[in-house]
């Protein structure tokens, strides 16, 4: 059994600019801030931004040899069937995309 790593992507909140006139008439911002609940989702965005971009650095490091990049996708797999939890995938990891939990029934 095989778990590949999840690609989520949020898209950036947009900001809206000032206009032309109200950008000569001195040297304020060029847009507006971004309001308390655009500034908490876009927070939330920029903290998110932890996915797998497939370096295999996890796969190099993996005593287990259960770490493999699907031929087709180009994803990173991992072998839960031999993983053996160790965590040194998750340690290395330089996005923090793998995540330690545990079975459930343990």
């Amino acid at each position: 059994m095989a778990k590949e790593c999840k690609i989520d992507i949020t898209p950036k909140t947009k900001r809206k600019p000032l206009s032309v006139k109200a950008r000569k008439k001195g040297f304020s911002p060029v847009g507006h801030g971004l309001l308390s609940e655009e500034d908490l989702k876009e927070a939330q965005r920029c903290l998110s931004l932890r996915e797998c971009d497939s370096c295999e650095v996890c796969s190099l490091f993996c005593p287990d040899l259960c770490i493999t990049r699907d031929q087709k996708t180009g994803e990173i797999l991992i072998d839960l069937d031999y993983c053996k939890g160790c965590g040194i995938c998750a340690g290395v990891c330089p996005k923090g995309a793998i995540q330690m939990t545990l079975e459930d029934g343990r």
